[in-house]
C-alpha cells in the first residue's frame, strides 16, 4: 500500500519552500519572509543569513502563493503611459525607494497612452490582489473607473490634481504651467506665439489649454499657430514640426513645446538652417529633461517635480494601506520655470 504524507514544509513540485529557507537560516518563517521582502526592520545579520540560505536552496518567491496564504499580496501596481520618457522613470525610481524598504513589491505596467491597454493591465493585475494602485492622471475608460471603484483597493493618482473629485492625488496644475509659459514669453516681448504638442495625452492638452487662455487674455492668441499631433513625442518630430510651422508662418517669434524632446529637435534644426535662437525665435520646453541645460543654446524649460511626485504618492499609499486617512489628499507639488539662453 502506498501512503501519502502531507508535509506543509515541502511542495509537490520539489521546489524549495520558505520554511526550508527559514530552517537553514535559523530564523522563523515570518523573519525569513520579511528579510526576502527587504523590510528594513530585520537585522542586517539575519537578513544576510536568509539571503544566503535562499541562494543556497535556489529559492524563488511565489507571490501568488504568498497572497493566498495571507489573504492579501504585498504588491503595489503602478501604471504609467511610457517607459521611454524620463519623467516617468524618475517617478518610478522614487516610488520604488519608498515602497521597497517597507516590504512591498512594485508591479509596473506601461499602457502606451492607450485607454484599452490600461484597462487590460488593470484587469490582469487585479488578479494579483494588489494592496494599492498608483495611476497616472484621470483620463481612462469607464470600465477602468468602475473596476477601480469596485475593487476597494486604495488608489493614488499622479501628475494631475482634482480637488473636487474627492480623490487622493499628487501632482501640479498643468493649466497653470501652460499659463506660466505664455506669461514668460510675453514678458520677453514676443507677440506671435505658437504651441507645438505631440502625443496628446490629457496633460499635453491641459498645458496647451493654459497657454491658450493666457494668450487670449493678452489678445495674442492665433489658432493658426497651434500645432498638435497624436504622434509620439521625439527629437526628430520636434525638428520636423518646427520646420513645418516656419514654412507656413515665418513670422512666429516664440514657440512653447509640450515636451523638451520636441524643443530640443527645434533647436537642432534652427542651428542647421541658420535661425538665431532666441534673437529670431524664443523656444521654451516642458519637463526640463537633464540634457536640456546642455543644449546650444541652453534650453529654457518648465521643470516638473517628477521625483517628488513619486515619493509623495508612495507615502500617501503607505498611509492608505495602513488603513488611515491622508491628511492632505490633494498635494500640489508645483513646478519651476528654468530660464536659460533659448528665451
Amino acid at each position: 500500500m502506498t501512503s501519502f504524507k502531507n508535509d506543509k514544509n515541502t511542495r509537490t513540485t520539489g521546489r524549495p519552500t520558505l520554511n526550508e529557507v527559514a530552517r537553514l537560516a535559523g530564523v522563523s518563517p515570518i523573519t525569513a519572509s520579511r528579510a526576502l521582502r527587504g523590510i528594513s526592520s530585520v537585522a542586517t545579520e539575519l537578513a544576510e543569513k536568509v539571503r544566503k540560505a535562499a541562494d543556497e536552496l535556489n529559492y524563488v518567491v511565489n507571490p501568488a502563493a504568498r497572497a493566498l496564504a495571507s489573504a492579501q499580496s504585498h504588491s503595489v501596481v503602478v501604471l504609467v503611459p511610457s517607459l521611454s520618457n524620463l519623467l516617468f522613470i524618475d517617478t518610478l525610481e522614487a516610488i520604488h525607494s519608498v515602497l521597497r524598504p517597507k516590504g512591498f513589491e512594485v508591479l509596473i505596467g506601461n499602457f502606451h497612452y492607450s485607454r484599452d491597454e490600461e484597462e487590460n493591465l488593470l484587469r490582469n493585475y487585479m488578479s494579483y490582489q494588489p494592496r494599492g494602485l498608483l495611476l497616472t492622471g484621470f483620463d481612462r475608460s469607464e470600465s477602468s473607473r468602475r473596476m477601480i471603484e469596485n475593487s476597494n483597493v486604495p488608489c493614488v493618482y499622479m501628475m494631475e490634481l482634482d480637488a473636487a473629485a474627492g480623490l487622493n492625488c499628487v501632482g501640479f496644475s498643468q493649466i497653470k504651467a501652460g499659463e506660466t509659459a505664455a506669461h514668460h514669453l510675453i514678458s520677453r516681448g514676443r507677440r506671435r506665439l505658437a504651441y507645438i504638442g505631440a502625443q496628446l495625452d490629457q496633460r499635453t492638452l491641459l498645458r496647451g489649454e493654459g497657454y491658450r487662455l493666457a494668450l487670449q487674455q493678452a489678445g495674442l492668441y492665433n489658432p493658426d499657430l497651434e500645432m498638435l499631433t497624436p504622434r509620439p513625442s521625439s527629437v526628430g518630430l520636434g525638428g520636423e514640426m518646427f520646420l513645418q510651422l516656419l514654412a507656413n508662418h515665418p513670422q512666429v517669434d516664440a514657440i512653447f513645446f509640450g515636451n523638451d524632446d520636441l524643443a530640443q529637435g527645434a533647436l537642432l534644426e534652427a542651428a542647421r538652417i541658420g535661425i538665431k535662437i532666441p534673437e529670431q525665435i524664443a523656444i521654451l520646453g516642458f519637463n526640463d529633461l537633464p540634457s536640456s541645460e546642455f543644449m546650444v543654446p541652453r534650453l529654457s524649460s518648465i521643470r516638473t517635480p517628477r521625483e517628488a511626485i513619486g515619493r509623495h504618492a508612495a507615502e500617501q499609499m503607505l498611509t492608505l494601506m495602513a488603513g488611515n486617512r491622508v491628511a492632505n489628499p490633494v498635494q500640489d507639488m508645483g513646478f519651476d520655470l528654468m530660464v536659460r539662453e533659448s528665451t
